[in-house]
């Protein structure tokens, strides 16, 4: 397993989302409450690399962002769609080592 560092702990805000670059795809990365989740920024419905500017937040207990063009909540640890469970993004593992969040240049196998 191949780790990409992307960015300092310092470098992101509770809440908020940000894109790296990684193995060349746009990698959102987004720190909640002390957690990190990284998916893949590319939003299908509006076909534009949006997803690290969507809105956090949580259903039914389900950490989510929402897509900032039409709207659609992508889970942030399965990378569905809530509003359509055909439709998904990829998930990154990703962590913080020595203050560096890194994300693993490989897919997270996720359990739907």
């Amino acid at each position: 397993m191949q780790w990409e560092t992307v960015c300092s702990i310092e470098d992101l805000q509770d809440g908020l989302g940000s894109c790296a670059l990684v193995k060349g795809k746009q990698v959102a990365i987004f720190y909640v409450a002390n957690t990190l989740y990284a998916i893949g920024n590319y939003d299908s419905f509006g076909k534009a690399n949006v997803l690290s500017r969507g809105i956090i937040g949580d259903i039914k207990g389900q950490p989510v962002v929402a897509s900032p063009l039409y709207k659609q909540h992508f889970n942030l640890e399965t990378g569905v769609c809530l509003e359509d469970d055909s439709i998904s993004v990829p998930v990154y593992s990703c962590r913080v080592d020595e203050d560096k969040v890194q994300v693993q240049t490989q897919l997270k196998e996720t359990s739907l």
